[in-house]
């Protein structure tokens, strides 16, 4: 079978970065092809490139044989190559129909959009794509999930012949991403052609038919997916052997630090209560929606109580503020690092310090040389990869995102630090350091709560484990006795 698609030899620098030196890829007529790799490999640069996002310095790119070279999204989508991001691009406020045709709306003779003629065109291609959504309704009215396949039935809009799609399943639940794999299936039964970018190396076994590996900008290698096994990628993304994905846990127990008492959620008529003791990781699991990171921002002060009372240490708490938190050491790491967590125009000197602002301070004024020795400290304790300090954030792989999100909080030396999905779209490497650092901190003496939608994440990381299901915790496991059936069971209000 002739390849739709070429990569040769592609090469792209960034100032103070060789992001892509030489890759290679083949994509054949109806394929799923995994492109795979640490964040900082290279996948979004060559994904960009082929989207007419960035054009390469050298090498060539085919479709059917003949070179391309899309200079920007619009003459790619022409060319039938359509890319869909892991933060989607839709506008929250306009229907789904208007968000399915941006730009080519269907308009009558007087040349205003003809809404019968653009609800129809989508809801057939809502059709095709199995989606059960009025198209007249406003895409912020819809899950995130539901969100992710409009965003895709935009791009088979244009009649894509290549579908790019960059960690489409991060904020999915596991059914959520399992609908989305079968659709994706029948796509390439269909002939379409996909790319797909994914840290998840169960969902890529099962979905794709090969895996290319890219490791600091270089291709790596192509293999059929029937001939490998996850080590045997996981050994070409990284160059070594990783070794196991959690640390040991504590089987000791610090003094009490930390007690919640009957917390309710606004949104909720349950009271909450549950206790954190010194050095331990407390892990909380539920579905999307279960309010497991409703209740992180209010114990953060960043979202108001119904009722209920907090205690630090023995002391009654009242957080009106993350202000107030931070001041007592309580950190709080996103589920979005992007949107709520970084600031990403600004240098990883400035977010580092963000938290701490006081401490790199003398008489109200930021002091530069503070700011630089505690940026430069964390940046070489973490090992974050990138050229220097001054480095905007947004110019960092999301591994490195999160490092330097880890680092504003560490910064405050926190008695308690949550942290909500705190791997979600970093590669495997990186996991492993958080998952090793997150245990460090809780074994200098730090109570850890870990938000996570990975059944194995809680399991592997957890002293202990908290269910929660429509604003309550339902369930308390003992890592020892808890299963994934078990927590699915109580996340289902079983």
């Amino acid at each position: 079978m002739q390849p739709l698609l070429q990569v040769i030899n592609i090469t792209k620098h960034f100032p103070g970065t060789l992001a892509l030196d030489q890759v290679q890829l083949e994509l054949l007529p109806g394929e799923i092809h995994a492109v795979m790799g640490e964040n900082g490999a290279g996948k979004s640069t060559l994904m960009k490139i082929l989207s007419g996002v960035h054009q390469a310095d050298a090498g060539q790119i085919k479709m059917n044989g003949i070179p391309i070279r899309p200079s920007n999204p619009r003459e790619a989508l022409t060319l039938g190559i359509a890319i869909v991001y892991q933060e989607l691009s839709m506008i929250p406020t306009l229907t789904v129909a208007e968000n399915i045709f941006p730009g080519h709306l269907p308009t009558n003779k007087l040349g205003m959009v003809n809404y019968r003629q653009l609800y129809q065109n989508a809801a057939q291609v809502l059709e095709k794509m199995y989606v059960h959504v009025d198209p007249r309704v406003s895409v912020e009215t819809l899950s995130i999930a539901n969100q992710q396949l409009i965003e895709i039935s935009k791009a088979l809009s244009s009649n894509c012949k290549i579908l790019i799609l960059d960690e489409p399943t991060s904020a999915l639940t596991d059914t959520e991403a399992e609908h989305l794999l079968s659709l994706l299936r029948h796509l390439a039964s269909e002939g379409v052609s996909i790319l797909y970018i994914s840290h998840k190396l169960n969902e890529v076994f099962a979905l794709a038919h090969r895996i290319t590996v890219l490791r600091d900008g270089k291709f790596i290698g192509t293999e059929k997916v029937a001939d490998v096994t996850p080590d045997h990628i996981i050994r070409m993304m990284v160059g070594r052997e990783l070794g196991a994905m959690y640390p040991d846990k504590t089987t000791e127990r610090g003094q009490l630090l930390f007690e919640v008492r009957d917390l309710r959620l606004p949104s909720s008529d349950a009271h909450n209560s549950f206790k954190l003791n010194r050095g331990e990781i407390l892990g909380f699991a539920g579905l999307i929606g279960s309010g497991r990171s409703e209740l992180a921002r209010v114990i953060f002060g960043a979202n108001p109580k119904a009722a209920g009372k907090i205690f630090l240490n023995g002391e009654p708490m009242d957080f009106h503020s993350p202000q107030d938190a931070i001041k007592h050491g309580v950190g709080y790491l996103p589920e979005d690092r992007k949107a709520a967590g970084l600031f990403l125009d600004m240098s990883i000197r400035f977010n580092i310090a963000a938290a701490v602002i006081p401490q790199v301070s003398t008489n109200g004024f930021l002091v530069l040389a503070k700011e630089k020795a505690l940026a430069q400290g964390y940046v070489q304790r973490l090992g974050v990869s990138t050229p220097g300090i001054e480095q905007e954030v947004r110019r960092l792989s999301g591994g490195n995102q999160q490092k330097t999100l880890v680092a504003k909080w560490l910064a405050i030396k926190p008695k308690i630090l949550i942290v909500d999905e705190p791997t979600r779209g970093i590669d495997v490497g990186a996991k492993k350091e958080i998952h090793f650092l997150l245990r460090k901190l809780a074994e200098s003496g730090v109570g850890v709560i870990i938000i996570s939608s990975e059944l194995p994440e809680i399991l592997g990381m957890s002293d202990r484990i908290l269910v929660m299901h429509e604003g309550a915790i339902a369930a308390e496991y003992a890592t020892a006795d808890a299963t994934e059936e078990k927590i699915i069971r109580s996340a289902s209000g079983q």
